[in-house]
């Protein structure tokens, strides 16, 4: 069994349901909805004067209504809680299905709220179709974002006063998942943006258009990459030009690919964009990078 949404995210989910006063199936009855992911005649009762679920929930939810509102989650026969992620996803989408919600609006910043609490285990819901032209959805597993080179690039960025190098940051490490090439543009230009900061402070003249390779390449030019007093110190230092280098290169490259894969620059809609492997792996180099030429800025300067 799968169960890698762990207990706290799904009552954090159910909390913020019932916290924003959402009617959680929509148009439908209770009945109705649960039926349309569970067979509930073949589910056994609780009652001993019924003989199935259906029976049973309609006699304590419209016969007599003694029970609580969210008594779905508590109860073992459907295992929200502790069951598999495959049917609580399944539970999540019916909830902002087209049958249930008829309000396009109302179905996506639920669908939002859902995702905001999912994305720390690694699940998304997103749209998979349509229906009579409002979406359908389904989850998907794609990962934790965190890479640990950002919370690095945070630090080192946290004392200068930039708005725009912090929503930069902001905006990569949100969109690796869910916009994988917004994720690889953001790795692109915050690369660039720390170059030409340091270039800035050492006076180093640079036009705007300049590349990301050739900005590395000039910034490194301004820095000492190795100490003083090691064995061999050019070879060590041509040995880090062409590390920092190959960073950089990575970094643009999978940049320049969203101009022949990628689904926003003029592409049929069958084209298939890049993913968030390949935003991880710009993502990575270009945090990677970032790290090594700010760390030897401030060393240089000390």
């Amino acid at each position: 069994m799968d169960t890698k949404i762990t207990e706290v995210t799904r009552r954090d989910i159910i909390d913020s349901i019932f916290l924003e006063e959402i009617e959680l199936y929509g148009r439908l009855e209770e009945i109705e909805f649960l039926s349309r992911i569970w067979d509930l005649e073949s589910l056994e009762s609780f009652d001993g004067r019924f003989n199935n679920a259906e029976q049973d929930i309609w006699q304590h939810t419209v016969n007599n209504n003694d029970w609580p509102i969210d008594w779905i989650f508590d109860d073992p026969r459907f295992n929200l809680i502790r069951g598999d992620d495959e049917t609580f996803l399944r539970f999540l989408c019916e909830t902002i299905h087209p049958v249930v919600r008829q309000d396009i609006h109302e179905a996506q910043k639920l669908c939002e709220l859902y995702n905001k609490h999912l994305k720390n285990d690694g699940y998304q819901i997103i749209e998979k179709g349509q229906i009579s032209k409002k979406p359908i959805f389904k989850g998907q597993f794609i990962g934790t974002s965190i890479l640990p080179g950002i919370p690095l690039v945070q630090e080192l960025f946290s004392g200068i006063d930039d708005e725009y190098i912090s929503k930069q940051l902001e905006r990569m490490e949100k969109a690796i998942n869910h916009d994988p090439e917004l994720a690889i543009g953001t790795a692109k230009e915050s690369g660039e943006t720390c170059c030409k900061s340091i270039l800035e402070e050492c006076n180093i003249q640079f036009t705007k258009k300049e590349k990301l390779t050739k900005l590395v390449k000039l910034t490194v030019k301004q820095l000492e990459l190795t100490p003083e007093d090691i064995p061999d110190k050019a070879k060590a230092s041509d040995t880090i030009k062409n590390l920092l280098s190959n960073l950089a290169t990575i970094t643009q490259g999978i940049a320049e690919l969203r101009n022949h894969y990628g689904t926003g620059h003029g592409k049929s809609n069958s084209s298939k964009g890049l993913q968030p492997r390949h935003a991880k792996l710009a993502v990575g180099a270009a945090s990677t990078l970032i790290v090594f030429l700010s760390e030897t800025h401030k060393h240089r300067k000390t």
